[in-house]
């Protein structure tokens, strides 16, 4: 663990979040989580365990975000690119004993309406993490209409196998949905580029 007090408190929260969700989580199991005074987390966060989940949320996001941008630049293809992300998303299962999934599932099943800045992560969260499946399928040649459903379908089952696989201790699921769909990209990509070559023949010499 950090030894400095604001770290402690986001690294401590972070954890909670993912494990107990945003009402689940009260400010004497953050103090007693990071080992920190009382006094200390509104000095370091005037506005209390809100300012703190927020910024938490916003860090464990940007992470999320920056590793998915870099897995899918990585690769030519994004069937490959797919099937990567989804190992990654079993063996961190593995070596958390399924007891973590999506950093902010459960602040969006908490509901956290009332405080709007939470809320809007969430939403953003989940935009840039379709947007960027989403670019990478087009970016193969697959249609934007078509990009956008498979890219809501990964994230989408992404989302369901983890928790799937918490409750069964089991990564199995995620080998066998990634199999399916990785061969509907493939599908994708392939059809995609058969049509931008007919596309290509029809263009006047």
């Amino acid at each position: 663990m950090a030894t400095d007090t604001r770290t402690r408190m986001i690294e401590a929260t972070a954890l909670l979040i993912r494990q107990r969700g945003y009402h689940g989580t009260s400010l004497n199991d953050i103090l007693s989580a990071s080992a920190a005074p009382r006094g200390s987390l509104y000095f370091h966060f005037p506005g209390g365990k809100d300012q703190l989940v927020i910024e938490v949320t916003r860090d464990s996001v940007a992470k999320v975000t920056q590793r998915l941008g870099a897995d899918l630049a990585a690769e030519s293809d994004p069937a490959v690119a797919v099937r990567r992300i989804y190992q990654s998303v079993a063996r961190m299962l593995e070596e958390n004993e399924f007891s973590l999934g999506c950093p902010i599932a459960p602040v969006v099943l908490d509901a956290p309406n009332d405080l709007p800045d939470l809320a809007e992560i969430c939403r953003s969260a989940f935009e840039q993490w379709i947007g960027l499946l989403r670019q990478a399928f087009v970016r193969a040649g697959v249609p934007e209409q078509r990009a956008q459903a498979l890219a809501l379908l990964v994230e989408s089952s992404l989302e369901g196998l983890m928790v799937i696989a918490r409750a069964t201790r089991d990564r199995t699921p995620l080998a066998a949905v990634a199999d399916e769909v990785v061969a509907l990209v493939e599908a994708a990509v392939r059809s995609g580029k058969v049509a931008q070559r007919a596309d290509a023949a029809d263009l006047p010499p």
